[in-house]
């Protein structure tokens, strides 16, 4: 099966490495010849002949916000909006919108086939090629996915986690590598789906772990403690691989050696999100991912210097120079069109076409999977002043990750306030507010939070007056112009702050 799965997949790799804007061009041709139809095609002239600096000139980049009005109608039942032909039965939901509490990208049947199951089968072929000794082919992959449920929009149209959205289409034979099965992976309550796919594991010859890290770890440390075991590789002896994505791995790396001590053990990242599956890591040596470039994706890339633009201008694939900062515009087979992802990347090579995550174009916590934006923690800092009748000058907030040496430990959030006049009289009150409403405003933030299992209730300091005027001044910023960054995945500028309080 191995030397199968590598047939298709790696050629082609090959072949994109060494003609990658060809491959490019060829597909905004195919995007482009597909839309032409399309509400959407019809307004700004598509054709398949239309040159990719003339397609720059005439079709505005967007944000989720700006190109909502002409999601919203494919959502709601609309076809040939967007993309050709009926309403996708699938809806991705994630975080991170500013105007709701959830953004949905519609999931066409081109970009289940022609991006995430390509992509899939892709990263089943690198695992394949460069751990041949590991027969990860000979056991279970153990992926631990999201939730689904019926569309907000109405309709027959299924809406929830894009890897649950993968799980449920997935073919035969990748059904067959994959554990637990459906009825288990796809329950929404998380405490029950731990505990339960945690049992239906323990005596299965898993050899790959799918997922976020986050989860992960929880769902490790349960069968530990059901195998009565000190390491996974007591339970697992053949286990070799994780292929981890949606939040930086580095965190984590020490705790996973704790918790799987095999130094045969070996990680690779992927970089994919409800929009698309953008890029692997196809070194095991590197922590560089190979940007996918005829999965159904045509890239451009915004500059930092144009960030806050009101007419941003990114810069195609050709042009882009290793090191400098790149905000992710894309256009795909999903019915996206010069769309703003928010995420940002850095060139580290140009033969071929590597990237590295940096972050995104807004400030934003997102340690554990959880999305939240600037917008969701001022909206919740508000509601928890107003609960607690006081007013918040500054505050900023950071993770606090897992312990390494800890089994138990489970992360958790880090804010320090600041207040104009007297701090609350009541600091309970206003943590479990801020808490509450975060939970109201980010449905992924809810999931993480449900019952403790992945994230803790927050830690809330109480800062005295002046500790942000100082730390502004300690970094020469004091100034109307300079503001103090509300979110970071970084502790810095959190503890920066902490050791500015006055004595």
């Amino acid at each position: 099966m191995a030397a199968a799965v590598q047939l298709g997949s790696l050629p082609r790799l090959a072949r994109v490495r060494q003609q990658p804007l060809a491959t490019q061009a060829a597909v905004l041709r195919y995007l482009l010849g597909r839309a032409q139809g399309t509400e959407w095609g019809r307004r700004y002239g598509y054709a398949t002949s239309l040159r990719a600096d003339e397609f720059a000139r005439r079709v505005p980049v967007s944000t989720y916000e700006q190109l909502y009005p002409e999601l919203e109608k494919v959502l709601r039942g609309q076809p040939n909006v967007l993309w050709p032909g009926p309403t996708p039965h699938w809806q991705a939901r994630s975080s991170g919108t500013t105007n709701a509490r959830s953004k949905y990208i519609p999931l066409t049947t081109e970009a289940l086939h022609g991006n995430h199951y390509r992509a899939g089968r892709d990263m089943l072929a690198l695992s394949t090629h460069l751990y041949p000794a590991h027969r990860v082919l000979q056991g279970k992959t153990l992926s631990l996915g999201g939730t689904r449920g019926p569309s907000p929009f109405g309709g027959a149209a299924q809406a929830g986690d894009v890897s649950a959205l993968i799980m449920q289409g997935l073919p035969s034979w990748a059904e067959y590598l994959r554990t637990p099965p459906l009825p288990l992976a796809l329950l929404d309550e998380w405490e029950e789906k731990i505990e339960r796919i945690a049992w239906h594991v323990l005596h299965q010859d898993v050899r790959v772990l799918a997922g976020v890290p986050t989860w992960m770890i929880v769902l490790l440390r349960r069968v530990l403690t059901l195998a009565g075991a000190t390491d996974i590789s007591q339970v697992w002896p053949r286990l070799g691989l994780f292929l981890h994505g949606a939040v930086a791995f580095g965190p984590y790396r020490e705790l996973f050696k704790q918790l799987i001590p095999n130094p045969q053990m070996r990680y690779l990242e992927i970089y994919n999100a409800s929009e698309g599956y953008f890029a692997l890591q196809d070194e095991p040596d590197s922590e560089d991912l190979l940007l996918l470039l005829d999965h159904g994706i045509y890239y451009e890339f915004l500059p930092a210097t144009e960030f806050n633009s009101p007419t941003p201008r990114p810069v195609p694939l050709e042009a882009v120079e290793v090191g400098p900062t790149y905000a992710l515009v894309i256009s795909t087979n999903a019915g996206l069109w010069r769309y703003l992802v928010g995420d940002t990347v850095r060139f580290t090579s140009l033969q071929p076409y590597r990237v590295r995550i940096t972050g995104r174009t807004k400030h934003f916590l997102n340690a554990f999977g959880e999305e939240v934006v600037v917008e969701n923690a001022e909206a919740a800092v508000a509601a928890a002043a107003r609960a607690t009748g006081t007013l918040v000058r500054d505050f900023t907030a950071a993770p606090i990750y897992f312990a390494t040496g800890a089994a138990t430990s489970r992360g958790s959030h880090e804010w320090a306030v600041e207040f104009t006049g007297p701090p609350p009289a009541d600091a309970a009150l206003f943590g479990h507010t801020l808490d509450q409403e975060l939970r109201r405003l980010n449905s992924d933030y809810d999931a993480k939070r449900h019952r403790d299992i992945a994230l803790a209730a927050p830690r809330l300091h109480l800062l005295p007056a002046g500790t942000f005027e100082a730390w502004l001044r300690s970094r020469g910023r004091l100034g109307g112009q300079f503001k103090v960054p509300r979110l970071s995945n970084s502790r810095q500028i959190l503890e920066e702050v902490l050791a500015c309080q006055p004595a």
